[in-house]
């Protein structure tokens, strides 16, 4: 039961993600500016250091995954509030709080180390030292 209503779950989401944009016309995609993405500098010219890249890279998955890690304390939150006093739905709640909570330390961290890193090896290779 729980694995059939967390596939209907997730079907609903990528649906709700993906079917507006599936759907809008090519007049329409103008209005919501998509034909102006070329004034945000996507190309790429070749200038852009790949250093700088692969940070952007990481940034954005970090601030996926810290999503889904501040998600899962507010569903551990909502199972807490809604136990009615079931010991196991709040031990169940409990642990999906400590597993966010741990999660989102390790996200920080990895976050820190990969900026830490980048930082340290960019200033090596154009010589400023450390």
């Amino acid at each position: 039961m729980k694995k059939l209503f967390r596939n209907i779950i997730i079907v609903t989401m990528v649906a709700f993600l993906l079917i507006p944009v599936l759907t809008l016309p090519a007049q329409a995609q103008d209005v919501i500016g998509l034909s102006r993405a070329d004034n945000l500098h996507l190309q790429n010219t070749g200038d852009t250091d790949p250093r700088d890249m692969a940070v952007q890279i990481v940034r954005y998955l970090m601030t996926f995954l810290g999503i889904i890690a501040v998600v899962v304390i507010l569903l551990g939150g909502f199972k807490w509030m809604t136990a009615a006093g079931n010991e196991d739905k709040v031990a169940e709640a409990k642990q999906l709080i400590i597993a966010g909570v741990i999660g989102l330390i390790i996200i920080l961290s990895a976050f820190a180390i990969v900026t830490f890193v980048v930082g340290m090896t960019g200033n090596a290779l154009s010589g400023q030292g450390i």
